[in-house]
């Protein structure tokens, strides 16, 4: 009996060991998150043969369990895993790691535009050699639907033998959808899965195919073949074609169901480079950080290296200042406009008043029939009832009606489905001030169209009035020739550049309002789970739209220019954009119905044709962005991260952002530090690409405070890839905080125009 007890004990001691050991693991794996560790390959071991090794070796030395995710070659010399933070921190102070830094979660920033452009009319002026079918585009997204005839590779000839890449198979993804087309295919989820578990692949495949209809839509506005016949449910119906029609696409899945994580982003940008991509179109985006701290920034600094141009979308969290996403110099920037064409649906309201509005519903129409009419913070006794938010509105109240929804917080189309839920029969949507007079047609599930804040406001009067107030809604299809456009749009992210007020952002601003192209056929249009519709062709809005419009560009300049440096294609891009209408009236401001400035649009809404002849462009190369880091004061160890190689700063020389060869100009004076007075001195090289030439500045308009001196005041070409430099010495004076001011520069020879924005901030 007295062994059995002893046994017992054991065992329970046992037991309890085993149990404390299993939570022990438990709760660390519950604190394990995942870390992207940068190494300096150049300070490896002797000891090691392969850099793999020393970094399984170094990961080993903190941590028995942990495995890498991925390993980085190009973009970064490195690997992500999953650490402790205690571990995470051990591991940063051992030699040759030079951070250890948490991983990120991004977002995505969520036909006509050819002919707004002037692509259709000017299609001759633009290669139709090989040269355009040599250029590959990747596009970094939620992946693609190969079906959608925009993927056709008709014409098209074999894949260009500078590709390295590959189609990879998966759930509902096999070899056979890619062609000469589609010519690469690949989907990167471990640092998703690490985080958030399993892909649950009854919800989403787990290979390129896009279930989310994003990624379709971002790759055939950037390169999708010409479709004819293509439509909305008989909206905005026309050829549907992306900007590099003949450009071949490679895609690059890095966001799920739940976002984008930096390890993935980090691991695609690592084999697109590999693969040896021309473009990278990024439309998604994070919180704002340094740029030796932000994957993006890190990622494309390497593939700006090799040739590639990177362009990313600025934010949807416009019109606040401060709101933009993806500033680094080597990266270009993309705001959001609208096009000359609109989707009218109006308000009729019992009192005889119409006013207009914007929609895309599709089903059955009211008629034109007078219906009762009720304000959603009048049907509900939620605090937030106004905002039609699912099960917050009372059926009672809301029955047979048509409700007026208050704009924030859900979707506008969940909104509708929360009214039509309830028993509702239409909604009108009003904007709020944070939208003002924008208006983004969307494919409702019911009658309903949506207003800007004036008419919503002038609605909400009538129905507080009327006894018995009564509207309906009409819709009117595709207007195009719409007046003014474009305008930027409200929910484009605005500069100034919270991480370097001295450089210019966003660069341009491009189509990005009521986009039409190609959509996955996992979804329907609104994205919404009840949403039963599938369609080919689905239009939506965001700088999500507006990114893929300058990559496809770019792509179309990389043809005609195979030379040009990506920094000489966003010059000429910026340097050409416009930024007044042909009345000459400036471009204006949804948000505000007022001028927009630089920090709006940046050097201007993009212009294609002109962008193919620049006449001069502002060239910069790697080095020039690693004296901008000096100028940053960046650490030795902050530079190697970003250039994967050892780079001293001159202690001789002094740095400033000021020299930076950047096509646009921004000063911030600082109110707090600086004196009355104060002198920012830029100086800036100029490259011809084009004829002979001379060519002489102007500045204007006149910036209250702020004096502007250019010299010299002619620069003269005699030939191709000469160079020439000036300088610009802003004297600026003290005006009160908050205060900002804008001019242009402008260097013409007569034939062109290479323009520069100016902005000058007091803070």
């Amino acid at each position: 009996m007295k062994g059995f007890c002893l046994a017992f004990v054991v065992v329970v001691v046992l037991h309890l060991g085993l149990c404390h050991v299993s939570m022990a693991v438990s709760r660390e794996k519950i604190l394990r998150k995942t870390y992207i560790v940068h190494m300096s390959k150049s300070e490896m071991p002797a000891s090691f043969e392969h850099h793999t090794h020393w970094y399984t070796s170094s990961l080993k030395s903190v941590s028995e369990s942990a495995e890498m995710l991925y390993t980085y070659e190009q973009v970064i010399h490195g690997f992500s895993t999953q650490l402790t933070p205690e571990e995470a921190e051990k591991l940063e102070n051992q030699p040759g790691i030079l951070s250890v830094l948490p991983e990120l979660r991004y977002e995505l920033h969520t036909t006509r535009t050819p002919a707004f452009l002037g692509l259709d009319k000017n299609a001759d002026l633009f290669p139709e050699s090989a040269s355009a079918s040599e250029v590959i585009i990747g596009v970094l997204d939620t992946g693609v639907w190969p079906e959608r005839k925009s993927f056709l590779d008709t014409g098209l000839g074999p894949v260009p033998s500078t590709w390295k890449g590959q189609c990879e198979s998966g759930t509902n993804f096999s070899l056979s959808n890619c062609n000469r087309k589609l010519i690469g295919a690949r989907y990167f989820a471990r640092g998703y899965e690490a985080t958030l578990g399993p892909i649950d692949e009854s919800k989403e495949s787990k290979s390129p195919r896009d279930d989310d209809g994003h990624g379709t839509h971002t790759a055939s506005t950037a390169a999708g073949s010409v479709v004819e016949g293509a439509n909305f449910f008989g909206y905005a119906a026309g050829t549907a074609r992306g900007m590099a029609t003949k450009a071949r696409v490679a895609v690059y899945k890095v966001c799920w169901l739940r976002g984008c994580f930096s390890s993935d982003i980090l691991a695609a940008m690592d084999k697109a480079v590999e693969d040896n991509v021309n473009v990278l179109s990024m439309s998604l985006g994070g919180g704002m950080s340094d740029y030796y701290r932000d994957s993006v920034a890190i990622g494309a600094f390497a593939a700006m290296e090799k040739g590639i141009l990177i362009s990313c979308s600025a934010g949807n969290s416009g019109p606040r200042p401060y709101s933009l996403s993806n500033v680094a110099p080597w990266i270009t920037t993309v705001g959001a406009g609208t096009l000359d064409r609109d989707f009218p649906a109006y308000v009729s309201l019992g009192n005889g008043q119409n006013y207009s509005g914007a929609s895309l519903y599709s089903g059955p129409s009211l008629q034109g029939k007078l219906l009762p009419f009720v304000y959603a913070g009048n049907a509900s006794n939620a605090a937030n009832g106004n905002l039609c938010i699912m099960d917050t509105l009372n059926p009672e109240k809301v029955a047979r009606k048509i409700v007026l929804c208050d704009r924030g917080s859900n979707s506008r189309v969940q909104k509708g489905t929360a009214v039509k839920s309830a028993g509702g029969v239409g909604m009108v949507l009003s904007n709020t001030a944070a939208n003002g007079e924008e208006l983004v047609a969307d494919a409702h599930l019911l009658p309903a169209t949506a207003v800007g804040q004036k008419y919503g406001d002038t609605i909400k009067s009538y129905l507080f009035s009327d006894p018995n107030p009564t509207a309906t809604i009409i819709f009117e299809g595709t207007k195009v020739g719409v007046e003014p456009s474009p305008v930027v749009a409200a929910f484009s992210s605005r500069g100034p550049n919270s991480i370097t007020p001295g450089i210019l952002k966003p660069d341009l601003i491009a189509p990005g309002v009521d986009i039409l192209a190609g959509w996955s056929g996992a979804v329907g249009p609104s994205g919404l789970a009840t949403d039963t519709r599938r369609v080919d062709f689905n239009i939506i809005s965001g700088t999500s739209m507006s990114c893929p419009h300058v990559s496809g560009l770019a792509a179309l300049l990389k043809a005609a220019h195979p030379e040009w440096s990506p920094a000489a294609i966003r010059s000429a891009l910026m340097t050409t954009a416009y930024t007044q209408y042909t009345n000459k009236e400036k471009l204006q401001d949804s948000a505000t119905g007022k001028p927009s400035t630089p920090f709006d649009h940046g050097a201007g809404h993009v212009n294609p044709v002109s962008a193919l002849d620049p006449g001069l462009v502002y060239d910069l190369t790697a080095d020039d962005y690693l004296g901008f880091l000096c100028a940053l004061n960046y650490t030795a160890s902050q530079i190697t991260s970003l250039a994967r190689r050892k780079f001293a700063c001159d202690a001789g020389k002094k740095y400033s952002v000021t020299d930076l060869n950047y096509p646009s100009f921004a000063v911030n004076f600082d109110t707090t530090r600086t004196g009355s007075t104060s002198v920012f001195k830029h100086t800036r090289t100029l490259t011809n690409v084009g004829s002979p030439g001379t060519y002489k500045v102007s500045v204007s308009p006149q910036i209250a405070g702020v004096q502007i001196l250019v010299q010299p005041e002619t620069l003269s070409f005699s030939g191709v890839n000469e160079k020439k430099s000036y300088t610009v010495t802003l004297t600026v004076s003290l005006q009160p905080s908050s205060t900002n001011g804008f001019g242009r520069l402008e260097w013409s020879d007569g034939k062109h125009i290479v323009g520069s924005p100016i902005a000058i901030s007091w803070t």
